[in-house]
């Protein structure tokens, strides 16, 4: 069975054979044929508009690497483990985003990210040189500390704006991530990512070339100040962007947002109307038509027409009808030049989203830090977003009864996680979320460290469970239990595979091969634990991280663990009489056995395998 995760260059070259398959010859994509038939939609023109720098089809190439990493269950860490349908792992992003593909692939609703915004002084995860190996590569990512924390100097590096690469590691950094990213969403899915003016433009472009520009949303102004900065040397900056991006532009829409009480209030029913509230809207329009230019005489007699070079909005016919069916009002009076009632039970319900996001709607700044601060008692994360923003981003976006997937790969503190739990709250909802944060160290004097915490993860850990407290707390006294959403999140950490990863790159002699031989006695790592491994053939086999796993217990102490619906059944402790039958009973669709528990009896192997397909399973060994 493949320990690895989705190949993106096999499942494009895949979804291009099922469009083009006449560009194909012997199973390899024919560029020449494939440019013929194309035509002149081909741009062969080295200088065409693009957005190119140093190292970028390196960093295609670190997308298109396969990670053997896993995921293993944190039980003991969540909260409610066995009916959590949240999910929040602890881990380097990148991994985790492959690792998701299989599980998750076009099944994201919405993603909202906050990633480093290269000011400058930020730092980040990037390779000092694309000419490292995938070890190498994955031996930095994984160094920690004594006391088992990542270490900055081997994880991360300083991104200086004297860099002769400042723009281009920040681009290599962001591009697997957003390409991985967009694999994740639905085809009605949609994409936030929260930047400011230090990458804005270099962000925008990227999103072009991998969501496709027809596919540009809008660039959201938010107000996340609410005091300008009088020392500032130029220009007090008062906004950051949030740049909005569709997987398929075409058939996403914006739900609308919940109409204001301050916006009602313009309704009212002066003449006890049975149609409800209503406002007068202008009979007038500028664009003038002599059709529609014609006198009225209202109620009190008076007998009124348009100004000069204006006329009525509709034909003299047409306004007979209107004031037959109480649609005109002529004021309390009767003696008002006319107006057309507009009823509240006609307009549209609810209100299209701006561009330009107030502090007054969605929070600031200085809101997102009461809100951490009140949960932590402290300030235990420097650059928090407030709830209500991704509150605004969740109500545009997904919606209360569809069970909506919400990733976010850059978690930080843990905002997303908390907005998902009190919009729910709000309007009985039961949106979930995915949110991957790397537990990355804080510096020495950061003010982490006087709260406790250690790495952002941490935080973000804490965060939510301090907000489930907190709802918890909140629902004391209310009586409508049936709609309350369940408080609970399961917790994963990444880490190197279980298995042993054969090493060809190693092989140079007959003694290397050996010694490779004599490791793969047994296909796992030394001290790995069943629930490890069981579930990262979980997650190789494309299940999601809420399933719920069900054992059976045999008399001679082996357990068979196999999934609800009985698609997958997994043997990983010993092979016997007793479990093969025990599966047969249990009919699943395939069973996934450890080679090493044939103890390389070829016979009662290929026995099993004839037995199982003759009884339509699938069956794979490891």
């Amino acid at each position: 069975m493949d320990g690895n995760s989705l190949n993106i260059t096999n499942e494009l070259l895949e979804s291009l054979k099922a469009l083009v398959p006449e560009a194909f010859s012997e199973e390899k994509l024919d560029v020449q044929k494939l440019q013929t038939l194309l035509g002149e939609a081909v741009n062969t023109d080295p200088e065409r508009y693009q957005l190119s720098w140093a190292g970028k089809s390196e960093a295609y190439k670190v997308l298109q690497m396969p990670t053997t990493a896993t995921l293993i269950p944190q039980p003991e860490q969540s909260v409610n483990w066995d009916e959590a349908e949240n999910i929040f792992i602890e881990g380097e992003n990148l991994e985790v985003l492959k690792v998701l593909q299989k599980s998750y692939y076009g099944k994201v609703k919405m993603i909202y990210i906050d990633p480093p915004y290269n000011t400058g002084s930020d730092s980040f995860i990037y390779p000092d040189k694309f000419s490292e190996t995938k070890e190498e590569y994955l031996k930095r990512i994984g160094e920690k500390d004594e006391d088992g924390y990542m270490m900055k100097e081997g994880l991360f590096r300083k991104n200086s704006k004297e860099n002769g690469q400042f723009h281009s590691n920040w681009l290599n950094m962001m591009l697997p991530r957003l390409f991985l990213a967009r694999n994740l969403l639905k085809d009605d899915g949609v994409i936030f990512i929260s930047i400011d003016d230090n990458e804005q433009s270099n962000l925008k472009l990227l999103m072009d070339e991998i969501f496709g520009e027809e596919n540009f949303v809008a660039n959201v102004i938010w107000q996340k100040k609410y005091s300008p900065q009088n020392d500032a040397k130029w220009f007090s900056s008062m906004h950051d962007h949030i740049l909005v991006y569709a997987k398929n532009k075409e058939i996403w829409r914006p739900y609308l947002l919940d109409r204001t009480e301050e916006q009602n209030a313009r309704y009212s029913n002066p003449d006890n109307d049975s149609r409800g509230d209503w406002k007068s809207s202008d009979f007038l329009v500028k664009t003038y038509s002599k059709e529609y230019d014609y006198p009225i005489t209202t109620p009190s007699g008076r007998v009124v027409n348009p100004p000069p070079g204006r006329c009525w909005r509709t034909s003299k016919q047409n306004f007979q009808k209107l004031v037959s069916e109480n649609r005109i009002w002529f004021g309390n009076n009767g003696d008002n030049v006319p107006s057309v009632k507009k009823f509240l039970t006609e307009v549209k319900q609810g209100i299209t989203p701006s561009t330009i996001w107030f502090r007054t709607e969605v929070g600031d700044n200085q809101e997102a830090a009461k809100e951490i601060r009140d949960l932590f008692n402290g300030l235990p994360f420097d650059t928090p977003k407030p709830t209500r923003l991704v509150k605004r981003m969740l109500q545009l976006s997904t919606t209360e009864d569809e069970g909506d997937i919400v990733l976010d790969f850059f978690a930080g503190s843990g905002t997303t996680a908390q907005a998902v739990y009190d919009l729910n709250e709000e309007d009985g909802g039961n949106r979930v979320y995915i949110c991957v944060q790397l537990p990355e160290r804080t510096d020495d004097n950061d003010s982490n460290f006087d709260t406790g915490y250690k790495t952002i993860s941490e935080v973000s850990e804490a965060r939510i469970k301090k907000s489930i407290e907190k709802i918890t707390k909140e629902r004391i006294g209310k009586m409508n239990f049936a709609s309350f959403q369940n408080l609970s999140f399961r917790k994963y950490t990444l880490t190197h595979s279980n298995f042993k990863i054969w090493r060809g790159d190693v092989i140079e002699s007959e003694e290397d091969l050996k010694k490779q031989m004599s490791l793969f006695v047994t296909p796992q790592r030394a001290n790995a634990q069943t629930e490890n491994i069981l579930w990262e053939l979980l997650i190789k086999n494309a299940v999601p991280l809420t399933e719920k796993i069900e054992l059976i217990l045999l008399s001679d102490g082996s357990t068979i663990y196999h999934t609800v619906d009985k698609r997958l059944a997994f043997v990983l402790d010993k092979y016997t009489q007793e479990v093969q039958i025990e599966v047969l009973k249990l009919k699943p669709r395939m069973v996934i056995c450890l080679d090493s528990l044939f103890h390389n009896e070829d016979k009662v192997k290929t026995n099993a395998q004839l037995k199982f397909q003759d009884n339509d399973i699938t069956f794979k060994t490891v």
